[in-house]
């Protein structure tokens, strides 16, 4: 592996996952630039060893150092996905997802969402979508809002789409869901469990 100042990684998905990769990164004595989803710019190029002994240290954590040019890829594709669903505010409908994604990798969408479904078995679209629901559960479970101001904030165009999209893809309705216990899919883990549900959906 070549010298990088620039590194991909798997696994990231909130605030947290965040401050547990930087105290890796700070116990290994490498400088951080600049840290976001997914993605860490060092202060200074690190070499091959360093970078092995930092992958052995985020496995630890449960990261994954990401290498491969595609896996790199859609790596920040999902990150990407996770920090506007997750972290960047009420949707309401007003993103459009070819262009945000095309923007914050800088590349053409439709090679970036052949290469995604190559590689995940799902489009783009459905990633985004599932991970559209999981937010809709954890807002369920906070047990604040109304279903309309779920829908609302999590980009549907009303109730009655979200129940429907919400059943098609985990079998239950959004009040019977909020009547069992956990449901919660880990954010690293959405687009793997439920692959089968989208393409059918």
């Amino acid at each position: 592996m070549e010298p990088c100042r620039n590194i991909i990684i798997r696994n990231m998905v909130c605030d947290r996952c965040k401050a547990a990769v930087r105290r890796v990164l700070d116990a290994q004595g490498l400088a951080v630039k600049r840290i976001d989803l997914g993605e860490v710019e060092l202060l200074h190029e690190a070499r091959t060893e360093a970078i092995e002994a930092l992958r052995g240290a985020l496995m630890m954590e449960g990261f994954e150092l990401v290498d491969d040019r595609d896996a790199v890829t859609i790596a920040r594709i999902k990150a990407a996905i996770v920090k506007l669903v997750h972290h960047d505010g009420e949707l309401k409908g007003r993103v459009k997802l070819g262009e945000h994604i095309a923007t914050a990798l800088n590349k053409e969408y439709s090679s970036l969402t052949t290469l995604f479904t190559q590689g995940e078995g799902i489009t783009i679209e459905q990633f985004f979508l599932l991970q559209r629901l999981e937010h809709v559960k954890e807002l369920i479970k906070y047990g604040e809002l109304t279903l309309s101001e779920i829908a609302d904030r999590a980009g549907f165009s009303s109730a009655a789409h979200l129940s429907t999209q919400f059943k098609k893809l985990t079998g239950m309705t959004p009040s019977a869901f909020k009547g069992m216990g956990s449901g919660r899919t880990p954010l690293d883990q959405v687009g793997i469990e439920e692959t089968l549900n989208v393409r059918n959906a």
